[in-house]
C-alpha cells in the first residue's frame, strides 16, 4: 500500500483528466478507420514516470474509459484494458530514470523511448485486437491492422511528447545539494 498515496490518488485523478481531454478534444484521424493520432499517451507515459505504475494503470483506466463513454458508443473494454496496461507498464519500466535529480539524460531517453514502443506494441498489437476477437468477434485482419497502427501512431507520438514532458520535469526540478542555507 505504501505505492498507493495521497499523491498517487491526486496524480491518478489529473492525469485520467488530463488523458481523457487530451483524447475526446484533441483527435486527430488517421487513414485508418476508428484509429486516431493520440497525443495523451504521451502525458500518460509521463504520469507512470514521474508517478508509478498504478497511478498509470488508473489514469489509462478512468481517461480511456470516460473517453469511449463521452462518444456514446459504448465502452470499447477492450482498448481502455490496453490502455490501463500501457499506463502501468510504462510505470514499471521507467522506475530506474533519474527524473528527481535534474538529470534525465539521453540514455534515459533512449530507455523511456525503447520502453514505451515495447509497451506500445503489446498493447496495441497483442493485447487490444486478441481481447477485441475475444470480446466483441471482431474480424482479425480489421483489429491487427488497427492495432498496427494504433501502435506506430502512439510510438511516434509518445516519443515526442513523453520525451519532451520528461526532459521539461527534469530541468525544472532542482538539483540535490543545489540549495544553500544562508547565513
Amino acid at each position: 500500500m505504501k505505492n498507493f498515496s495521497v499523491k498517487t490518488i491526486v496524480a491518478t485523478g489529473i492525469g485520467a483528466a488530463l488523458f481523457f481531454v487530451l483524447g475526446r478534444f484533441v483527435v486527430i484521424p488517421s487513414p485508418v478507420p476508428n484509429t486516431n493520432i493520440s497525443i495523451q499517451y504521451g502525458l500518460l507515459a509521463f504520469i507512470a514516470a514521474v508517478y508509478g505504475p498504478i497511478a498509470g494503470l488508473l489514469a489509462g483506466l478512468i481517461g480511456h474509459f470516460f473517453i469511449d463513454f463521452s462518444w456514446g458508443w459504448g465502452v470499447w473494454w477492450s482498448w481502455v484494458i490496453a490502455s490501463a496496461f500501457f499506463g502501468g507498464v510504462m510505470g514499471l519500466l521507467t522506475r530506474k530514470l533519474t527524473l528527481e535529480d535534474g538529470e534525465f539524460s539521453k540514455k534515459d531517453a533512449v530507455g523511456f523511448n525503447v520502453g514505451q514502443a515495447v509497451a506500445h506494441l503489446l498493447a496495441w498489437v497483442l493485447i487490444a485486437p486478441v481481447l477485441d476477437i475475444l470480446m466483441y468477434a471482431e474480424p482479425a485482419n480489421k483489429v491487427f491492422i488497427q492495432g498496427l497502427t494504433s501502435a506506430a501512431i502512439n510510438i511516434v507520438a509518445t516519443g515526442i511528447v513523453g520525451t519532451l514532458l520528461l526532459f521539461a520535469y527534469s530541468a525544472a526540478k532542482p538539483k540535490k545539494g543545489s540549495l544553500k542555507k544562508e547565513d
